[in-house]
């Protein structure tokens, strides 16, 4: 695996209510943790602040439990009132240079997704701490996406940043090493670990795969 020595988490857990196909969300990241996740995002996009806040308060009693991060997904209002790791944002949320404007931010974590090569240039991918590259393969969990990147794409942007670059769109067993090795430093998951049958087992083959 590609350790970035600024981001040691291999595998990312993005993770939301309706992903876990209705099993306990809760339950689900305990057992993904067990199974070997690193860090978790909280990505409730259809929810309103108060239900947000409430799920990302019980999932920080879970993560804080095991000494997991949690980042927050596009919402700086439960990021701050949680005291999460950091927060990921995307080309349409609240820019990285605007948060880290903010006193909160200054020290906080914060990713954001790539979607057009032109963003490798810009100031806020510059003051970002990491980079979500999104999506490697077209998903349902994730339709508002305008560049599919592939293991060509990623090698590309590999090329043109040292920042650390978390992959994520429909990765599974039978391409996560392909995605290693074409530059990736950490996968993120979302349905090969929330829709199956046994989390915690679907997280140690993934992470089992990424040590290889």
């Amino acid at each position: 695996m590609n350790l970035h020595p600024k981001f040691p988490y291999q595998l990312y857990l993005v993770i939301s209510e309706k992903d876990c196909l209705g099993k306990d969300f809760l339950k689900v990241a305990e057992d993904a943790i067990l199974g070997g996740v690193d860090i978790i995002q909280l990505r409730e996009k259809n929810t309103g602040t108060k239900e947000f806040l409430t799920k990302a308060l019980q999932l920080k009693e879970v993560t804080e439990k095991y000494n997991i991060p949690l980042i927050i997904n596009d919402h700086p209002e439960v990021t701050e009132k949680t005291d999460a790791f950091g927060i990921h944002v995307g080309n349409s949320d609240t820019p990285p240079m605007t948060l880290r404007g903010q006193s909160f931010f200054k020290e906080k974590m914060i990713g954001y997704s790539i979607e057009y090569l032109e963003q490798l240039e810009n100031k806020q991918t510059s003051i970002s701490d990491y980079l979500g590259v999104s999506p490697i393969f077209s998903t349902k969990t994730k339709e508002d996406t305008v560049t599919e990147w592939g293991l060509d794409g990623l090698s590309l942007i590999r090329t043109l940043t040292d920042k650390p670059l978390i992959a994520i769109g429909n990765i599974n067993l039978n391409n996560a090493q392909m995605i290693i090795k074409a530059g990736a430093n950490s996968l993120a998951v979302v349905s090969a670990i929330c829709a199956a049958e046994h989390p915690e087992q679907a997280a140690y083959e993934l992470k089992n795969e990424i040590l290889k």
